[in-house]
Formats: C-alpha cells, structure tokens, sequence
C-alpha cells in the first residue's frame, strides 16, 4: 500500500491540482486513498493559504478586510498542519508491523512534513513561472525569475529524493519517525492568554512561541 506513494506521484498530483480550474475552491472528486485524501487536503489549505497570504499585503484596501484575510490564513494554516498529521498518522498505520531493524535512525522530519514542504514548493514554481512569463515586466525581471525557478525545481527534485529515500527505509525497519503534534497555541482559546482572559484582564506578554 505505501509502496502507491512516491515522489513522483506526489509530484504529477501536486502539478495537476494547481492545474485543475475547479481547484481549489472544490476538493479533487476522487482520490485513489485516505492517505491520498490528505495529500490533496494539505495541498488546496497550501494553495488556500497562498492566495489569502497575497491578499492580506494589498494596501488599497481597509484594515477589516486585512483582518478578515488575517483570520483566514490561521483558519487554513491550522487545517494545512492537521492534514500533515493525518498523512503521518495513516503512513504510520500502515507501517505499524514493520519491524525496526537493530541501528534504525530516527527521522526527525516526517514524511507528512516532507510532503507538505513539496506542495509549498509547487505553488512556488507555478508562480515563479508566471513571472518569468509576464509581459509587463522587464528583462532583468525575467531573467532574475528564470534563474529562481531553476533553483526551485532543484530543490523540488533533491526533497523528492529525500522522501522516496526515506519512505524505502522506513519500509526495510531502517529508518523511523514520530507525529510530535504543532500544539498551535495561538488557535487554541484554552492556550492563548489574549483569548481566556476576561475582559479588562492584564495579559502578560511571553517570550514567543
């Protein structure tokens, strides 16, 4: 069953969803798994969240519709991470009676996080590709474009090296990871001060997150 998720499967999947017209406003019609399901799921929040990054720096609008893009973008970067824990939990499903071999290493990257950084990345090469195409730009604009693309689908095809190495080895016992969960403590009214303190509440500034 793993053996159905490569990269380069995960590859024509992401292309063809940022391809597809009905895409991302509507999820893909069918998916050949559940593990697939949440591919595609942390792709659209990917492709979701890309475009509401976008409109939140526009300056000719007002400061609520900066606000209402604000919210959007930690609504689908929540789901974004929920879908990369769901890969992880339903590869590990599926991992669950391999045995670990004496020596196996310790991932500290998941194959979720690993696919989730691959689908960031083809939203990055299919909008480094219409720069280099825009025919209002100059040619040192362009130029400049090309040269980050081909940096792009280096580094697209080095990761997809990555994780079809790592997927063998957890496959043979060689090699493992763990889900360690986000706990995004901002999103979570019980964690964030500014949200479970009543009204006229002091909160204490922390140190970061």
């Amino acid at each position: 069953m793993l053996k159905q998720l490569d990269a380069v499967a995960l590859v024509q999947f992401h292309d063809d969803m940022l391809g597809s017209p009905a895409w991302p406003a509507q999820p893909a019609a069918t998916v050949p798994s559940e593990v697939w399901r949440w591919v595609e799921a942390n792709h659209r929040f990917n492709c979701l969240l890309w475009d509401e990054e976008d409109k939140a720096r526009r300056t000719d609008v007002g400061a609520a519709d900066i606000a209402a893009s604000k919210r959007l973008i930690d609504r689908h970067n929540q789901m974004r991470n929920d879908a990369v824990e769901r890969i992880d939990e339903e590869l590990l499903n599926q991992l669950a009676e391999v045995p670990l071999v004496s020596g196996a290493r310790l991932s500290s990257e998941t194959a979720g996080a690993m696919i989730d950084r691959l689908s960031i990345l083809a939203l990055k090469i299919v909008h480094m590709r219409q720069q280099t195409r825009r025919e209002d730009a100059n040619s040192q604009h362009i130029a400049a474009c090309m040269v980050k693309l081909m940096r792009l689908e280096t580094q697209r095809h080095d990761l997809a090296c990555c994780l079809d190495q790592l997927l063998d080895e957890t496959l043979d016992g060689r090699a493992y990871f763990k889900i360690y969960r986000q706990f995004k403590m901002y999103n979570d009214p019980s964690l964030n001060p500014y949200l479970y303190a009543k009204p006229g509440e002091a909160v204490r500034a922390g140190t970061g997150r």
